[in-house]
């Protein structure tokens, strides 16, 4: 703080204050913590000044600013935590003093957490809330009597570290809590900086921590991310205006530019990297914690049972080199990490089959002696890895406590550009490295299902290693995972396998919602794509596990059963099967009733009926069926504008299509004709489904022109504004090529939204088209459709003429 600003808050009061607070804020030249210093600094100066003014001869008081104020780490938009103190002396005269203090600071504006106590008082408020405790531990005088203040924080360490046992469990429990109300903070889109698991709270409980002398946190790179975190909370409060610790998406542009970052991305990275320094600081911690209360509580009982003296801790084997002592996987004492660079591996490996955490030296020693691999890994190396791979939950925890020393780089440097890398997705609940190594974990429970288990964890680890890299991550992807299969030690057909997994991991779950697979081009062009039977298996659960890793919205029995229908077909035809021509499936018997009674009366008829997913057939999944919403069949005549009319209709009573399928149905005994038929499900955006005949009345006036969806529609949007929220990227649509020899493939991938089908359906209407058969599914907020389209004599569309009605659909959409 310069001699001007401070002569400004002591000359002007408030307003001066005021003034060289905006200035301060508003200067480039200071960020960070300079900053954080000198708006602690001029806001000491303006309350000591207020503090004297109001005191005058009164003696036995003092002013403290406690918590965040109190560490010197004032924020743009952060409460002032001020606590009057006053040994018991006139009230009237303390009260009149307390005045004095908090009213300018609420006439500024600025947020004011405030109380006024006696020691005594303050001791026993901390004993009850525990809240309080902590924010007394940063206690730091202002004004007034500083032996009251001093003997204060005098008292209340004393308290912290006396009472430690009991205080630390329920710290522990707080922050568990937290984290389970608020997420992690390495993983979320939005993140709550202070609240947030790895955030600036569970940064302050470390401090406290460490202020009982019963544990430490590791304190290397420690304050560097709680100085990044409030820088980003700095920027979040100069760009927004308010005091918010959520960095929305909205405003994270914003942040990284004020923060000179190249963009959101890169904001959200260092955000989850110190983050995640913050969390596995906690972990180390927290289990020091259990580790020395547990040791106090059973000490004295083996004391008197040994006669005094200290006891030894046991250690068991339980690999070359490493041991398990106090609950934790330490290195053996004969361990020589600098002639044995397996070790690592060997005992990340044995901690996570042992369900044990690494300790904190085993792995800093390590990373600081350990020599690099060999290339290509000898076979100990590469088996102890598909180990570590294989040993499900527990692979989490001693795969970060690797990365945190900086040892899995080592091992594989292409981790580099996916480690802490954010995906912009609502689908997907991770970081793009933390999705890698959870689905490492769903497929250690499938390694039963194949026969070449290493193939599939290793697949697993590295199949979306390609999204660090710019372009198609599976292809980028193919590429790394080569060289990596390669150094660490694959043999030749073994690193093709990856490699085409790797590249392929999509195309199970794709072709399946995707294509129609009664079509044999489709089935034949992943046979093609997936070479061997053996392949097909390793990929099918692959497939698995990498929709259960990414979070929710990905997978379901039902896209579950897709799946398992192609790899069936495919697992056909690689046994040499050829697949059959499509013939017409035979209706079901309700399905032959409607189009009959559609043919009879020349109008649409619907059934609506509720629908659940099929039932697994893994034992662990028996239970409840999966709701999946309501199913609705419609027939209808053949006629122009069937899609776009019911779509319509559907979106116009608040129906969200989850799954759609159209396809011309047959009639019995050579009845001319042809009827359409529609199996959608569809789910009720909120309230109550309609009455089956009201959409029948609507489809009808839809069907014949009366009704104006289109119109019904916007008026409807116009009516409710679309709120702020994440920038959609633009919709595309092309032509799969080769998809199938009977029909076009039109893919159209985009926002979902009310009414985006109708549109569609429209759009290839209007471009002359027929609809053969259409697949439409969502995951997440993106919708993922294919049109099977002819001219209107049935045949494929030309390569222009197809490219042309793609162009034209997506400018359509584009609007």
């Amino acid at each position: 703080m310069t001699s001007t600003d401070t002569t400004n808050a002591e000359d002007s009061g408030p307003s001066g204050y005021a003034a060289a607070r905006l200035h301060l804020l508003q200067e480039g030249a200071r960020s960070g913590p300079p900053r954080r210093a000198a708006l602690s600094g001029l806001t000491d100066d303006w309350l000591s000044g207020l503090f004297d003014a109001g005191a005058g001869g009164l003696k036995g008081v003092s002013l403290v600013a406690v918590g965040g104020y109190g560490r010197g780490e004032l924020s743009p938009r952060s409460d002032l935590d001020l606590l009057l103190l006053h040994d018991g002396g006139d009230p009237d005269a303390i009260a009149a003093l307390a005045d004095r203090l908090w009213y300018p600071v609420w006439d500024l504006g600025l947020a004011l957490d405030h109380s006024v106590r006696t020691p005594a008082e303050a001791r026993k408020t901390a004993e009850q809330d525990l809240k309080v405790h902590l924010g007394l531990l940063d206690a730091r005088h202002l004004a007034g009597d500083l032996g009251l203040t001093a003997g204060l924080r005098t008292a209340v360490l004393a308290d912290w570290r006396n009472q430690a046992p009991k205080r630390l469990p329920e710290l522990q429990e707080l922050c568990a809590e937290r984290a389970q109300r608020q997420g992690e903070l390495q993983y979320l889109l939005e993140p709550d900086l202070k609240e947030a698991r790895g955030g600036l709270r569970d940064a302050t409980a470390l401090r406290a921590v460490a202020a009982s002398w019963l544990a430490d946190a590791p304190r290397e790179g420690l304050d560097d991310a709680r100085r990044r975190l409030l820088d980003v909370r700095d920027a979040l409060h100069l760009t927004t205006g308010r005091a918010t610790d959520r960095l929305s998406l909205q405003e994270q542009d914003q942040v990284a530019a004020e923060l000179g970052l190249l963009d959101a991305d890169t904001l959200l990275r260092q955000v989850y990297e110190a983050a995640r320094v913050i969390s596995y600081a906690s972990d180390v911690t927290w289990r020091e914690v259990g580790r020395v209360l547990r040791s106090r509580a059973v000490r004295p009982r083996l004391r008197a049972m040994l006669g005094g003296g200290k006891p030894v801790a046991e250690r068991s084997p339980l690999a070359e080199g490493v041991v398990e002592q106090d609950g934790e996987v330490v290195l053996a004492r004969a361990a020589r990490p600098e002639r044995d660079p397996v070790l690592p591996l060997r005992a990340a490996a044995a901690a996570a089959q042992a369900g044990l955490p690494l300790s904190l030296h085993a792995v800093r020693r390590l990373a600081a002696t350990v020599r690099p691999l060999p290339t290509p890994w000898p076979a100990e190396a590469r088996e102890q890895l598909v180990t570590l791979l294989g040993s499900g939950r527990p692979t989490v925890e001693v795969w970060e406590a690797l990365e945190a020393e900086g040892l899995v780089t080592r091992l594989l440097p292409d981790w580099e550009r996916v480690r802490c890398r954010p995906q912009r997705n609502a689908v997907h609940i991770w970081t793009v490295d933390r999705h890698l190594i959870e689905t490492a974990v769903r497929a250690s429970e499938f390694t039963r299902r194949v026969s070449r288990p290493d193939l599939l964890l290793v697949a697993a680890l590295l199949h979306d290693i390609g999204k660090g890299w710019p372009g198609d991550h599976s292809v980028a992807g193919e590429i790394i995972a080569r060289d990596v299969a390669g150094r660490i030690g694959f043999d030749r057909d073994d690193v093709a396998v990856l490699a085409a997994l790797v590249r392929h991991h999509l195309l199970l779950v794709e072709t399946a919602t995707r294509r129609d697979l009664d079509d044999p081009s489709t089935v034949r062009s992943v046979a093609e794509a997936v070479g061997t039977q053996s392949t097909l298996e390793l990929l099918h659960a692959l497939t698995e596990a990498d929709a259960l890793a990414t979070g929710p919205a990905a997978w379901s029995s039902w896209r579950g059963s897709l799946v398992a229908d192609l790899v069936k077909r495919v697992s056909a035809v690689l046994a040499g099967d050829a697949p059959e021509e499509p013939e017409a499936a035979a209706p079901t018997a309700e399905q032959e009733r409607l189009a009959v009674e559609a043919y009879r009366t020349g109008g649409p008829v619907l059934a609506l009926r509720a629908q659940t997913e099929p039932p697994s057939e893994e034992p662990e999944a028996a239970g409840d069926p999966e709701p999946l919403g309501v199913e609705l069949l419609i027939a209808v005549p053949d006629q122009p504008g069937v899609l776009p009319a019911v779509a319509g209709v559907l979106a116009m009573h608040r129906l969200t299509v989850r799954t759609a399928e159209l396809r011309a149905l047959e009639l019995p005994d050579g009845v001319d004709g042809a009827v359409l038929l529609l199996d959608w499900r569809v789910a009720a955006e909120y309230g109550s489904l309609p009455q089956a005949a009201r959409l029948r009345a609507d489809l009808v006036r839809a069907l014949d022109g009366s009704l104006d969806i289109a119109g019904r529609l916007a008026e409807r949007d116009a009516a409710y504004p679309r709120r702020r929220g994440v920038v959609a990227p633009p919709p595309r649509v092309a032509v799969a090529s080769a998809a199938s020899r009977h029909a076009t493939v039109i893919e159209v991938r985009a926002q979902d939204a009310p009414g985006l089908l109708f549109r569609i359906g429209r759009a290839l209407e209007d471009a002359g088209v027929r609809v053969r058969s259409a697949h439409v599914s969502t995951l997440g907020a993106n919708a993922v459709d294919a049109f099977y389209v002819t001219g209107l004599e049935g045949a494929q569309l030309p390569g222009e003429e197809a490219a042309s009605v793609a162009r034209k659909l997506e400018g359509t959409l584009r609007e």
